[in-house]
């Protein structure tokens, strides 16, 4: 005959486990029906961590409406001999033949004389097991109820089931969004310094309590990066990082092919991370100073290794520190992706500033390190590269002494940017200049220049303007400018005045046989003559109008300036007026201090000063 009661309330049972967060959430579904069976005087269930750690007894007796609820850690060592294997098992016991040593439900059931304990023990998960038992008498149906225990049973366990396994499902969706956050945020930056800090700071305290990176040198593992979510905390990791001999030696024992490996309890002996068993907090300020111990949480520390292979190659490692609950450490899958993309993010900024670094060192050599200076002339230069990729650019300038007396200014672009444009900056500068120190006219030399790169038949085009200045007897100078398709130099005159160096001319590298023509004017002291290339006039503001638009009255502010203030104040003028263009700017500026009239305008001694860079 079928139980209709116990039907609907078992019916009752696994509707509230499908919607239960918890597996406690079940008492009520569970103890009321139980007790309602015919001769159940008490249902108690037990929680146990290990074979003998008994964290949690909830007891409800007939005629009460409150449960007896204990929470604890106690250890019971002889209720080892209890722990079930995978399948649950359902014993009887008189109460009388109950070990308290063994059995913490005693003490409730010896309050009904002759009782017989009917007890199913069970398995949730890998770290413990639990109970759940009913004190009878002689009226019960003995078969019946242990026939419901299991019942029962059946639907903890599926509803335990499900809720790992609905957590599960959440945890791999936070992990892959924060995968993903992690790996826009350590690629948003191509800083090597600061993609190191991102890497720590994305894993605290989303992932872990703290975290240190190490790259991997031929001298062993360099600390570069620690966080931790307290800030005290954070010191002493740092210090950790750089100066503990114990995990210097662990990170230098990994080998290449390591995976991620998690250390607690023992293996952290003597260790700047073992649990000592003192207080977090050593000096009451409520935050502890040791690595792991955050806010008076006293889980025991745990931390974990995990490899940072890039390319095929081990650039470091990024230890994570952990002071929580082990069911909410990541997964050694989880750290793998995570490692995997910091390794790749560290790589690529690594690689970045290697480049960047030899880039800047190639452009330095296709630029003069040196101007020459003498009483005449104050002369100064300003280079900024504008490409975020750091190809190297194109542009050039130099300033070279002639033998008349007179100086030679020249600057110009290659169109493009990389090894080629590099190649031909090379051949233009060095040509111009060797020409120019020979005493050849402006247009000449920029016709022997274009045809120079018609012989080497040259798959660019470039631009380039050259001006003279000569001194003359009554104290001005004559400056002559020739031009290639360039931007045409500014004037900035002692009066504040700004003018257009009139020029014109084909660009380099198109035609043959090109001739270009000179424009001569004079100049007085103290004016200045400004040559540049187009990156600085085409910067950009949000609203399209070009720093050209402007430059006019940017340059005539700058009267009265030597001519390194008005180069590098022009350069970061055009960088805070862009919100578009990336070319390189160069300038070079040459102000004329004259000489007095009659004086002698022999070639003057040279001085050399560092150009810009």
């Amino acid at each position: 005959m079928v139980d209709d009661t116990w039907s609907s309330a078992l019916h009752r049972l696994w509707q509230a486990a499908s919607r239960a967060e918890e597996v406690s959430a079940l008492a009520d579904d569970v103890y009321a029906p139980l007790l309602a069976t015919p001769g159940v005087h008490l249902v108690v269930g037990t929680r146990w961590e290990d074979p003998q750690i008994l964290r949690y007894m909830r007891a409800l007796r007939a005629g009460s409406d409150s449960p007896v609820i204990t929470e604890t850690s106690r250890s019971v060592p002889r209720a080892a001999v209890r722990e079930p294997g995978d399948e649950p098992v359902v014993t009887r016991i008189p109460v009388a033949g109950l070990d308290d040593a063994g059995w913490p439900e005693a003490e409730l059931l010896r309050r009904t004389p002759g009782a017989t304990f009917v007890v199913c023990t069970f398995r949730l998960d890998h770290r413990g097991w639990a109970s759940l038992g009913v004190g009878v008498d002689a009226s019960a149906d003995v078969a019946a109820v242990e026939g419901r225990l299991a019942q029962a049973v059946d639907v903890i366990v599926a509803c335990h089931t499900g809720i790992i396994q609905r957590g599960r499902e959440a945890r791999r969706g936070a992990d892959d969004a924060l995968l993903a956050e992690a790996s826009l945020q350590m690629d948003s930056s191509l800083d090597v310094e600061e993609t190191l800090r991102r890497v720590a700071r994305i894993a605290v305290p989303a992932v872990a309590d703290g975290a240190l990176v190490h790259l991997l040198r031929s001298e062993g593992p360099e600390f570069v990066s620690a966080t931790h979510v307290a800030v005290r905390q954070q010191r002493a990791l740092e210090e950790i990082g750089r100066e503990n001999p114990w995990l210097a030696a662990l990170l230098a024992r990994r080998s290449e092919d390591e995976d991620t490996v998690f250390l607690s309890g023992p293996e952290l002996d003597g260790s700047p991370f073992a649990d000592t068993g003192e207080a977090a907090d050593a000096d009451g300020d409520g935050d502890g100073a040791r690595p792991g111990a955050a806010g008076g949480d006293r889980h025991s520390t745990v931390i974990s290794i995990s490899t940072l292979r890039a390319r095929g190659r081990v650039i470091g490692s990024i230890t994570f520190v952990y002071q929580r609950p082990e069911v909410r450490l990541p997964s050694s899958a989880f750290l793998r992706s995570l490692a995997t993309r910091a390794a790749l993010s560290i790589d690529n900024a690594l690689l970045y500033e290697l480049r960047r670094h030899a880039v800047l060192s190639l452009q330095e050599h296709l630029l003069p390190s040196q101007l020459p200076v003498t009483d005449q002339w104050d002369l100064s230069a300003s280079y900024e590269v504008g490409d975020p990729m750091l190809d190297v650019g194109g542009d050039f300038y130099d300033a070279v002494p002639r033998p008349d007396g007179s100086i030679a200014l020249l600057i110009g672009d290659v169109c493009g940017r990389g090894a080629e444009a590099a190649a031909l900056t090379g051949l233009a500068r060095h040509t111009l200049r060797t020409l120019l120190e020979q005493g050849t006219d402006p247009g000449t030399a920029l016709s022997r220049l274009n045809r120079a790169l018609r012989q080497e038949r040259a798959s660019r085009f470039l631009t380039a303007v050259v001006a003279t200045l000569a001194p003359q007897a009554d104290g001005t100078a004559l400056l002559t400018t020739c031009s290639a398709g360039h931007p045409s130099p500014l004037v900035l005159r002692s009066d504040g005045t700004v003018s257009e160096v009139l020029t014109g001319g084909l660009l380099l590298g198109v035609l043959d046989d090109v001739s270009y023509e000179s424009h001569e004017e004079r100049i007085g002291p103290d004016d200045t003559v400004v040559l540049f290339t187009d990156g600085l006039t085409e910067s950009r503001e949000a609203g399209g109008a070009f720093f050209e638009s402007i430059l006019p009255v940017r340059l005539a502010a700058l009267r009265g300036f030597d001519a390194a203030h008005i180069a590098e104040s022009l350069t970061q003028q055009a960088k805070a007026y862009r919100a578009s263009g990336q070319d390189d700017i160069a300038l070079l500026v040459a102000r004329w201090t004259g000489v007095p009239p009659g004086a002698d305008l022999l070639p003057h001694p040279l001085q050399l000063v560092k150009a810009a860079r």
